[in-house]
């Protein structure tokens, strides 16, 4: 299989248009991973696809169908190397071969051990392939995928929103509206793209929010309630509105088996955890569970004490801190991640590769945590 390090400036042009298409399968294709596609000939895009739902069509045989004849001895650009093998739908890499493709542009490898090897299989076969396309925005873009094939857990974000000065709310606990419009409207679609939300009972006590996705055409995450002792009112907003996509409130052992009952009967799951690190809730047995249900991605919302939880167990992925231009002071302020904290720098959760947006008069700095070797 032919390998570049630098590609030429259509093919990486075209790779976006895919990666542009991938986008619209997050949240809808898990545990499958969000691809894009497009068909090239004579430098002109006959057929798009993206992968919108598991057990459906991949993205490379809805790009195909758009191109129709016009496939044969075109070029085919994917957003993760074509899977080669027969799962609840055929292999692409047949779909392609039949198709007639004659060269096919991949970005990211595909390291599932069912699917691996399409990319060496087409060249086989005698069609030009070659990987590594965008390569890291490829591998950016799956990262849901990537990290749960890896590890069996969601990958989880952690966003946060502050003042200039480290507050996420007033002393008096006033905290809306900390961000501007813009930057909400971000994390609605960042609950579009992500399987499930979590906040702490800390949070879900204090606002009552309901965890839904309130852009058009948007869909819910699962709502997931880190609640030790089963404080969750029924009446609670969450239960009502997240509608099919279900709430799981997760308890630790000895919570109350008269609250567990009433929450059940006003819709949410009640799962019983052991228990972590101080005795609360484990996380990390919740990310396996999680896990286990095809869960990929999981968006962490609050509180501080929740948020400290998973970032002193090396439980978060990456971060999205939205950094509003005011101050608010006050000592007594929350901040992002309460605790106890780390005793020194040297033991800080080290960030990398940070990305900074605006979002009107926010700054969106977004970075993937730093994993140190084992």
């Amino acid at each position: 299989m032919a390998a570049r390090r630098q590609h030429h400036p259509d093919q990486q042009r075209y790779m976006r248009m895919a990666l542009r298409l991938a986008r619209r399968g997050l949240g809808r294709s898990s545990p499958n991973p969000a691809v894009g596609a497009v068909v090239v000939k004579n430098g002109r895009v006959v057929g798009r696809g993206f992968h919108a739902k598991a057990g459906t069509p991949h993205a490379e045989i809805h790009a195909m169908a758009e191109a129709g004849g016009q496939a044969k001895n075109a070029d085919i650009y994917v957003t993760l190397e074509p899977c080669h093998h027969h799962g609840r739908t055929p292999p692409c890499t047949r779909a392609i071969l039949d198709a007639g493709i004659q060269r096919v542009f991949f970005g990211a490898s595909d390291p599932n051990p069912k699917a691996q090897g399409g990319g060496d299989f087409l060249a086989r076969q005698g069609l030009e392939v070659h990987g590594g396309v965008l390569r890291r925005r490829c591998e950016h873009e799956h990262r849901f995928f990537l990290s749960h094939l890896a590890t069996g857990r969601p990958y989880v974000i952690l966003k946060t929103a502050a003042t200039a000065d480290g507050k996420t709310a007033a002393p008096s606990g006033h905290s809306r509206w900390v961000t501007g419009e813009a930057s909400r409207r971000q994390v609605h679609r960042l609950r579009n793209w992500c399987d499930a939300i979590c906040v702490g009972i800390g949070t879900a006590l204090a606002d009552d929010p309901s965890l839904t996705c309130r852009l058009r055409g948007g869909r819910n995450p699962l709502a997931v309630i880190v609640d030790s002792r089963l404080r969750l009112p029924p009446t609670a907003k969450v239960l009502a509105a997240v509608g099919p996509a279900g709430c799981v409130v997760a308890c630790a052992p000895g919570a109350p088996a008269a609250r567990a009952r009433a929450l059940s009967r006003a819709g949410a799951e009640v799962l019983r955890l052991g228990r972590g690190p101080g005795g609360a809730v484990d996380l990390a047995g919740l990310l396996d569970e999680l896990g286990r249900r095809g869960i990929t991605s999981l968006l962490l919302e609050g509180g501080a004490t929740l948020a400290w939880g998973f970032v002193s167990q090396g439980l978060v992925d990456e971060v999205m801190y939205f950094h509003a231009p005011k101050l608010i002071g006050g000592s007594g302020a929350p901040g992002m991640i309460g605790g106890r904290g780390f005793d020194t720098m040297d033991q800080a959760v080290m960030l990398e590769r940070p990305r900074v947006r605006r979002f009107g008069d926010d700054i969106l700095l977004q970075a993937r945590v730093k994993r140190q070797p084992k």
